[in-house]
């Protein structure tokens, strides 16, 4: 019974995953990795802060016979697809920075000459007598946030649940650990599977690159306002 409802949890942590929201997000945060290390780091640290809450929430429901309410998880869930749009919004004014542009340079000797570039991985305005570019390399820790905020929302009043019912402290914990065990698993692999178009398209400027990180771009903002509207919608009409 006990080994049947721990692997009914870790199954279920790894099918929750996959939802569309998890999956577009960590797509967005990961877009311009070049190193497919660096994009399965993205889908692990989503997984631990997603873990990590519903640990503290479940742990903390069982021990005072509180759960949270079913409004606070809507509104987590608006906060999610708000911030899931924000990050295909990012990804898509990214693109439009690394656009290939052209910067007439004068030199103090006299002579002038055009300068192609992008302003790809430039967090300053650009000066136009600088000829190089720094590319900043930045800890993927936004995805541990962005891994909190979802562990709030969607599954966690229903882990929660579950985890309430499950006749001890130990067993209730024990079955979120493998359920968080299994998101960190199921992200992991799904963030391996996207490390090589993702770290291709961050390389190239071909037209199919591009298209590539667009689509990643268009798809996280569709999927966080509707993930936003039908929260909002059902926070309102109930």
């Amino acid at each position: 019974m006990i080994a049947s409802l721990l692997a009914f949890g870790f199954l279920t942590g790894l099918q929750h995953a996959l939802e569309a929201d998890h999956v577009a997000a960590v797509a967005a945060l990961a877009s311009r990795e070049r190193r497919r290390g660096r994009i399965v780091q993205y889908g692990l640290l989503w997984g631990t802060g997603h873990t990590a809450i519903l640990f503290l929430v479940s742990g903390g429901a069982v021990i005072t016979g509180l759960a949270l309410g079913r409004a606070f998880g809507l509104w987590v869930d608006v906060a999610v697809g708000l911030v899931v749009a924000w990050l295909g919004v990012a990804v898509l004014r990214r693109l439009r920075a690394e656009r290939i542009h052209a910067h007439l340079h004068h030199h103090g000797d006299g002579r002038w000459h055009l300068h192609f570039h992008s302003h790809a991985g430039d967090d300053e305005p650009h000066d136009p007598t600088r000829h190089r570019h720094l590319h900043r390399e930045r800890p993927p820790w936004r995805a541990f946030l962005v891994g909190l905020l979802h562990g709030l929302a969607g599954s966690g009043p229903l882990v929660v649940l579950v985890a309430s019912t499950a006749g001890s402290l130990a067993l209730a914990l024990a079955y979120v650990l493998v359920f968080g065990l299994g998101s960190i698993a199921g992200m992991g692999v799904l963030s391996a599977i996207l490390a090589y178009p993702l770290s291709w398209s961050a390389r190239t400027t071909t037209r199919l690159a591009r298209a590539l990180r667009t689509a990643v771009g268009l798809a996280a903002v569709l999927v966080g306002l509707e993930v936003a509207a039908h929260a909002a919608w059902d926070l309102f009409t109930a």
